[in-house]
């Protein structure tokens, strides 16, 4: 089975809570559509889980980008000050950090902005379209936009593409007023299989309320949730 899911915010117990309610083995793939560090306590600690996981997939997420940007920015002024710059960057993590190491730092500034497969693209928060509502080619985009973007997130905006959108970044109970994942049908679909949604919001606020955790199945579109007090 392939899942996908996204912000899970350094919730290392909800993440192995998550595999667990879908069976998760190694003939299964999920795709994380990034903010896997911060607001949580564990951020280095489940990194380093997923480094282990050859069959877990994972971009970059705004929190990604804002802790290499910090990173790129202590070598731009210490560029031979290796052990300096990684103890400054233990210290981004207030709980976990000491943990953190080099190749947890190089996994990291190498993971992707975007990933495409035959029938979905994984973006953390949106692409962006034209007047018609086509998504523009990603190679001309600003991967700033990839990881900020407000607009995707909207529930008028129906992307014209050939593949379902994965993303995340807001919270989904700003949009609905829920805590769960959204899915949005094409016009005139009324099948249940990935090629009918265009877009699927997965960000169910994983840090907040409680603590809740969701994934989507792209074999058979079912969703699935833990929660902290279960």
């Amino acid at each position: 089975m392939v899942y996908v899911c996204s912000d899970i915010h350094a919730q290392y117990d909800l993440f192995v809570k998550l595999l667990a309610r879908i069976n998760f083995c190694n003939n299964d793939v999920m795709y994380i559509g990034g903010d896997v560090i911060d607001k949580g306590n564990d951020s280095v600690r489940l990194m380093q889980l997923i480094m282990k996981m050859p069959n877990v997939h994972v971009i970059k997420g705004n929190h990604e980008h804002d802790f290499l940007k910090y990173y790129w920015r202590l070598m731009k002024q210490s560029p031979t000050d290796f052990n300096g710059v990684l103890k400054k960057l233990q210290g981004y993590f207030a709980f976990d950090g000491h943990l953190l190491d080099w190749d947890t730092v190089d996994f990291i500034e190498a993971l992707p902005y975007c990933l495409q497969t035959d029938n979905f693209i994984l973006v953390h928060a949106g692409l962006p379209i034209d007047n018609n509502n086509r998504v523009v080619s990603l190679n001309s985009v600003n991967v700033e936009y990839l990881v900020y973007d407000r607009v995707f997130k909207g529930p008028n905006l129906l992307p014209q593409t050939d593949k379902c959108v994965f993303y995340g970044h807001t919270p989904s109970n700003y949009i609905c007023g829920e805590h769960k994942i959204i899915k949005y049908k094409r016009a005139g679909a009324i099948g249940n299989s990935i090629s009918d949604y265009c877009k699927i919001h997965l960000d169910v606020g994983s840090w907040i309320e409680g603590n809740i955790l969701g994934c989507f199945c792209v074999d058979n579109c079912k969703e699935y949730y833990v929660y902290e007090k279960d």
